[in-house]
């Protein structure tokens, strides 16, 4: 019995060993043939972390698809897919877990032909750190500096250029010096501070995770050792409090938390923080953990929190400290990897997610595209498949948003294609406003009366007649007419319906809201833009005030529309 005990005792604490152990995600990127996946497999077997049965299986595997005569093929470890056996190359992105008694790690094998661009950027997405495998034979491809710069524009810190395959350049240091001033002269380019070198031979293991004697001349240690040691815990944003809500758990009617995964930050209990969009006020009375009420929390856990008041909270919305607050606008510059074959068509209406908020979205410019080989703009209409540049897309309700350089989990973004539903671009938000913005605003030249388009453009809004009738219209109206405002829209509020006053406002473009009372139940709204009037149901359950419902249903619907 105190044996059984023992034994139990010894597991739970290395359990515990294991959790508190700090995470590593990292990538293999480089250009095709570079030994991307073969550096994975010596990782992985040299660390001892894979099974028997694994490497029976690669031995038998290797006859039939290795590229390395009778010797074990190690980059089918990484490489499951079929195409990817018959081919010799990596197509999807494939992730191996493995540790060490110093850290837990999390690779993901990217593919390195040009086409699969795409797929780089989404295995990049999460990492901390990035190798850049060279061939030392081949040097520097544009391939390579493709995937660095894209490294770079996804936020990782951390670059670690190992130079492969030196067992067919005589392990010569001068080859390797060639090469590290050949990347170093591009890498002054990007907006990356720490770029570690490393000489080594994935096939036969050189500095992968033993030390190699065949390079004498280089005296640093080998690529797991760095692994295990380069820091990253300053590179977590524990600054700013950005709690994005993704569920209202509400059990019974004594209860309501709200739920999520803390995007960055530390919320503690008693904190102030405000709610956004709606800029709502409170203190958090508790913070629930996956191991019960704690007196505080960091990203990235997932947490549960009470609010001491019970203010209007729902999924989307985000909690942060009041003296901290993120940029809340429709509008936003970003850059932006394409990823359909179908191209970037500004003025077309996109879904755009962002944190926990779905919203239509419309790219309204393409600035520049980046030439990725030599890192200038240029002009463009449009952008093609694995082609960057930068944008401008405008969204009818306000995003509560953060520059990406300052934090990956607010500032990032996908577009995805409302017929599909796939997935077509992965955003970057700048930290730069529109060039609209800060420019001074063009005089007309034109005389005579403004045209109803010269008062559009002005305002920045297309004229809309939203008609309330029932009871307390007149409130709903007023409060809904303070929701519209906030959103950045003009409007007027008509207890009658008077098709003259109506057709003036519309011309000036502005808004109408036009109350009626009556006895009967607020269920509907009939909105009219121009000719087109559509009537909108209104769902009345749950005790979420009726001008928060129908602002919601409106800004569903792409409406009031934004011009810009």
């Amino acid at each position: 019995m105190t044996s059984l005990v023992s034994t139990r005792e010894s597991v739970e604490s290395f359990i515990e060993q294991y959790r508190r152990r700090e995470l590593l995600r990292f990538l293999t990127c480089g250009s095709v043939d570079d030994g991307k996946s073969t550096l994975i497999g010596r990782l992985l077997h040299d660390s001892q972390m894979v099974y028997d049965d694994q490497l029976q299986a690669v031995r038998r595997d290797s006859l039939r698809h290795g590229t390395t005569g009778t010797d074990m093929d190690l980059a089918l470890l990484v490489d499951g897919l079929q195409a990817e056996r018959e081919q010799g190359i990596t197509i999807d992105v494939a992730y191996r877990y493995f540790s060490t008694a110093r850290r837990k790690f999390i690779i993901a094998d990217t593919p390195g032909h040009e086409q699969y661009t795409r797929n780089m950027a989404t295995g990049a997405s999460t990492c901390d750190l990035a190798i850049i495998l060279v061939d030392a034979t081949r040097g520097v491809l544009n391939q390579t500096r493709r995937h660095a710069f894209i490294a770079s524009l996804l936020g990782i810190k951390h670059l670690v250029v190992a130079i492969n395959k030196m067992d067919l350049v005589g392990w010569s240091e001068e080859r390797f010096q060639q090469v590290r001033d050949e990347f170093t002269a591009f890498a002054a380019k990007l907006q990356v501070s720490d770029v570690h070198f490393l000489p080594l031979c994935a096939l036969h293991g050189d500095n992968v995770v033993h030390a190699s004697d065949r390079m004498p001349w280089y005296s640093g240690g080998p690529l797991l050792a760095y692994l295990e040691s380069v820091h990253i815990a300053s590179d977590r944003n524990l600054i700013d409090l950005r709690f994005p809500v993704q569920l209202v758990v509400r059990p019974d009617s004594e209860f309501r938390g709200y739920a999520g995964t803390l995007a960055s930050g530390v919320v503690r209990k008693g904190d102030e923080i405000v709610v956004v969009p709606s800029g709502r006020r409170t203190h958090v009375r508790s913070v629930i953990t996956l191991e019960g009420e704690e007196e505080q929390a960091f990203a990235p856990m997932p947490i549960m929190v009470t609010l001491v008041d019970d203010v209007d909270v729902s999924r989307g919305d985000m909690l942060v400290h009041p003296n901290n607050m993120p940029r809340l606008e429709q509008e936003l510059e970003a850059m932006l990897v394409w990823m359909s074959e179908e191209s970037l068509q500004p003025q077309r209406e996109y879904i755009l997610k962002h944190t926990t908020v779905v919203v239509p979205a419309v790219v309204a410019d393409v600035r520049y595209r980046i030439n990725v080989n030599t890192l200038h703009r240029e002009s463009c209409q449009k952008l093609e498949l694995n082609e960057i540049g930068r944008v401008r897309i405008e969204t009818p309700r306000r995003l509560a948003f953060d520059a990406y350089v300052k934090n990956r989990a607010t500032g990032a973004f996908i577009l995805i294609d409302r017929m599909t539903n796939a997935t077509v671009g992965a955003g970057m938000v700048l930290d730069r406003d529109p060039a609209e913005a800060v420019l001074p605003r063009p005089v007309s030249t034109a005389t005579g009366e403004p045209t109803a388009q010269e008062w559009a453009a002005r305002l920045g809004q297309a004229p809309l007649s939203i008609r309330i009738a029932g009871r307390n219209a007149s409130r709903v109206a007023s409060e809904l007419r303070t929701r519209l405002f906030r959103r950045g829209f003009v409007f007027e509020i008509l207890t009658g319906n008077d098709a003259a006053v109506v057709s003036m406002l519309e011309r000036l473009a502005i808004g109408t809201i036009i109350a009626a009372e009556t006895e009967n139940d607020l269920d509907a709204i009939v909105v009219r833009s121009g000719s087109d009037e559509q009537t909108i149901a209104i769902d009345r359950a749950g005790d979420e005030p009726l001008a928060a419902r129908i602002d919601d249903l409106l800004s569903q619907r792409g409406l009031p529309r934004s011009i810009r």
